[in-house]
This record gives C-alpha cells, structure tokens and sequence, in this order.
C-alpha cells in the first residue's frame, strides 16, 4: 500500500550540486534556455526548486543533467549565480498594475551599455539616450555612445549637447572599419539597445559575420520595424569579449527608477542640487530650485535641464501624452534667450 502524506520523509535540506557545471545564458525561448558550457550550447530547463526567480541572458548558472551539447539532450538549470549588475527597464513611464509597476529584467552581469544611435534616418533621439544614460547609471554599468551612419551627417551637435558628461563615444561609417567599437568592447559583457531602424543588428553582422541578424528597412517617417525578436549573447569574433544584442525598442520605460537616481543619470546637474532648498522636487515651479540657478549662470545646457524635468513630469504622470512621448524627438534647439 502507498504510504500516508504524514508518513513520508520530509527535508529541507537542499542538493548542493557540487559536482553542476558552469553556464553562461545566451538566449531565452519559451522556457528553454541556451547556455554555454565547456562542450558548447547545451538547452536547459529551470529547476523547481528556484522558486519564481527568472533566468535571463548574462546570467552565471550551474546546470546538472546532460550537458554534452548533444542533440536532443537537456541539462537543468539548479543556481544562479550572484549578479554583478542588473540592467532593468519598463516599456513605458505608466506600465503599472494593481499590484505596481512592471519591471523587465533585459540582461543581467552586463559591463557596459552600448547605446547605439544613428545620426541620420532616422536621427539622433537624446531624450532616448538620456533615458538609457539614467538605466545604466542605475545598474552602475558604464554608458557608451555609439553614433552610426557617421557619413550621412556630423555627430558634433550630440558631442556638444554632452559635451559637460565626458561621456566615452565611437563613430561608425558603413565604408571603415570598426576598430574602435571592437576596442571598446574587447574584455567586456555590452549590452547593445537603440532604437529599430539605427543600424544596430547591421553593425553586429559585421562584427560577427555568422550571427545573421535580421537587418530591417527604415520607414519614410524614420519610424523602423523591430529587426530583432529577442535578446541574445553573442561571443565577438577573434577577441575576448560578448556582445548582447537586444530587440529594437521605441521606449525606454524608467518606472522603477527613483525621482533621485533619475537626477543623478544626469551628472552634469546633480552637483547642483546641493544648493536646493530642503524637499525640492526639482520641477519649473519649485521655488529657488539650484538647477535654475546653475543654468541662468551659464553653468549647464538648459536643453539638459528640460530633458531632466519631462523624464520627471512623465514619471509622476504630470505629462500629457505629447510631453510623455517627447523624448523620442531630435535634439532640441536651444532656447533664443537661452545663454
């Protein structure tokens, strides 16, 4: 007969699978995950006993089972390693639930974020790139600004306007190599996110021929289809280095961002905030703001300061929807009184 539930033996002592082999997560499909091993790919399921912890590509894990790499074999994934970084973003300012808002691990143990914009078909977007800015400050992963289709028109109006960040940069013709870019990603996890259509999955079939990303066509009002479905690792040709291609995204949600680390996504402005009043929230109205002070004396770009407040005003829902949706337009003209 089968024994009673109150006679079976009970544990909460967990394997510790010391003998489970190191993985490195490169793509996520429906459940299943590719990882390399020592032997190659191998496909992987995720343990029960994880619980509701997700596994996203970057992630360090240790897998157990069938790790040969051979067809139709499946290991199983018991660890997750200790992330270093984790790299998060919601697809809009409102996309919230009853139970709060909706965040999206992208990739985790990532180094350096690569933020790819073109110049030219569609433009350059710098409330994008503020947004992205902000999300790799947040996760305390180093920014890049990769500004592609170089030939069609000059990057000097984007290196001005960020001019005060000393942010690192690369520019990427189509008829020159990318010595550059691989230097910059040589011994470094990079996250690559931009907008659809800016040449981004071009710019990753040159730097790993095989990967045969689909490469999209721009739309006449600059507007790109979504070239590539999902996130994946890709290891670089000849040099130690991973890049993760991400889809094409039209918004860079900062939800889960806080109206403080907002600020200090802008570094050119949060020195400062030192010399506001207590409780300042920062906005047009908020008396003896010292991010007015700082521009009136020609200390920063007001275009900067202006794409600082629509980032707050979107996220405590003070914005219509033009104002919300406004940084995804070109660079800003300065102001005419402006210094």
């Amino acid at each position: 007969m089968r024994p009673g539930r109150s006679s079976r033996p009970r544990t909460r002592i967990r394997p510790r699978h010391e003998d489970a082999a190191a993985g490195f997560v490169v793509a996520v499909d429906r459940g299943r995950y590719t990882v390399e091993v020592d032997a190659g790919h191998v496909t992987a399921m995720r343990a029960r006993e994880l619980g509701r912890r997700g596994v996203v590509v970057g992630d360090r894990v240790a897998l157990v089972g069938d790790v040969s790499g051979d067809v139709g074999a499946l290991a199983r994934i018991v660890r997750i390693e200790e992330r270093t970084s984790v790299l998060r973003r919601t697809a809009d300012d409102d996309d919230t639930t009853p139970e709060g808002r909706v965040e999206r691990v992208i990739v985790a143990n990532a180094d350096q974020l690569v933020i790819v914009s073109s110049l030219a078909d569609p433009p350059a977007r710098t409330g994008f790139i503020d947004r992205c800015l902000v999300a790799a400050y947040d996760a305390e992963i180093e920014p890049l600004l990769c500004l592609t289709k170089a030939d069609l028109a000059s990057p000097q109006p984007v290196l001005d306007y960020y001019a005060e960040l000393l942010l690192p940069h690369v520019l990427c013709r189509p008829d020159e190599p990318l010595t550059d870019l691989v230097d910059a990603l040589t011994g470094q996890v990079s996250v690559l996110v931009g907008h659809s259509g800016v040449g981004k999955s071009t710019l990753v079939n040159r730097l790993i021929p095989d990967a045969d990303r689909a490469v999209g066509v721009v739309s006449a009002v600059g507007k790109g289809r979504h070239t590539s479905a999902s996130a994946v690792a890709l290891r670089l040709d000849g040099v130690d280095g991973w890049i993760i291609d991400t889809p094409g995204v039209r918004s860079f949600g900062l939800a889960h961002v806080s109206a403080n680390s907002v600020l200090h996504g802008f570094p050119d402005l949060v020195e400062a905030s030192v010399n506001c009043p207590p409780n300042c929230e920062h906005t047009a109205t908020s008396p003896d703001c010292g991010l007015d002070a700082l521009v009136a004396a020609g200390g920063a770009d007001p275009r900067r300061l202006a794409s600082f407040r629509r980032l707050l005003a979107s996220q405590s829902g003070e914005a219509d929807a033009a104002e919300v949706t406004s940084y995804d337009d070109v660079l800003p003209e300065l102001p005419p009184d402006s210094p």
